[in-house]
Order: C-alpha cells, then sequence, then structure tokens
C-alpha cells in the first residue's frame, strides 16, 4: 500500500509553533494549492497540513504567509470528541519534508515572503563543472559507437 502525497502551493498564515506534554515540537498550518480547472468558482484548495520536530521547528523559524511551498507526506485521518461530546473527524497532511521553491527575492517583488536568516542546506548546488568534466569528454565525438552486448536490456 502507499500513501504518499506532494503539493505545492502557498502558506496561508504564519505557523505558530507549539509543544505537546513530553516537549515535541509540532505546527498546523493550511496550504493554498491552485486548481487545474475551477470548479464553482473556486480556483484553489485549502488542504489542512501538520508537521512534527525538526520540520516543525523549521517552519517556525522560517516560513510566513505567502511563501511557496513544496510539502511531501502522507494522508491521515484522526478523530477525537470535541467539548459537546461529539465525535469530529479531521484528514490531514502529515508533512515528512518541506521546502522553498522561490528565492528570497522572486518573493519579495511579489510581496511575499522574504526570510529573515539564511537556509542553509535547503536545497540542491551543483558544484562548479571540472576542467575534464563528463560532458566534456562526449562532446569532442561526432558518433557514440556502442555495441549491443553494452547494453543493460
Amino acid at each position: 500500500m502507499i500513501n504518499r502525497v506532494v503539493l505545492v502551493g502557498r502558506i496561508t498564515k504564519d505557523p505558530m509553533l507549539r509543544k505537546t506534554q513530553t516537549g515535541t515540537s509540532v505546527v498546523s498550518f493550511t496550504i493554498a494549492c491552485n486548481r487545474r480547472v475551477p470548479s464553482q468558482g473556486q480556483d484553489a484548495d485549502f488542504i489542512n497540513c501538520v508537521a512534527w520536530n525538526k520540520t516543525a521547528d523549521f517552519m517556525a523559524q522560517y516560513v510566513k504567509k505567502g511563501a511557496l511551498l513544496g510539502l511531501e507526506g502522507r494522508i491521515q485521518t484522526r478523530n477525537y470528541d470535541d467539548k459537546d461530546g461529539k465525535r469530529v473527524y479531521v484528514t490531514e497532511i502529515v508533512a515528512d519534508s518541506v521546502q522553498f521553491l522561490e528565492s528570497k527575492k522572486a518573493a519579495a517583488e511579489q510581496g511575499g515572503y522574504v526570510a529573515q536568516e539564511p537556509m542553509g542546506n535547503n536545497g540542491y548546488v551543483a558544484d562548479a563543472p571540472a576542467a575534464n568534466s563528463f560532458d566534456a569528454d562526449f562532446s569532442s565525438a561526432d558518433t557514440l559507437d556502442i555495441a549491443s552486448d553494452d547494453l543493460p536490456f
């Protein structure tokens, strides 16, 4: 069985960090994701999400309202009894990882999120190519000779 969710959208308000009785960090937030085809005048879905531990700490420190985020996680359903004794069912996304999807400069130009501190290892940054790189070895030849015995299929 597979339960994986990937979302891209903007966070609707600043996340608020809370702690459980055991000291575990948790944030609840909503992501607005655009629909490809609007239905009944609504062109976005507002999806409830929750993040725990280091992901929650990261979000509380760096994420602000309007930030364009990519998140990966799983769908979770749970229920509880409210103060009136009514059973309440909740479906939400439990985020395993969250990433910024736009630069600080682009966000500032659109009047959105601007990070207060550097992010560190938030994304992949390619190293500068070496003088004798892999691409340079193959760009000099017009054709590439590969025998059928060399193919893996």
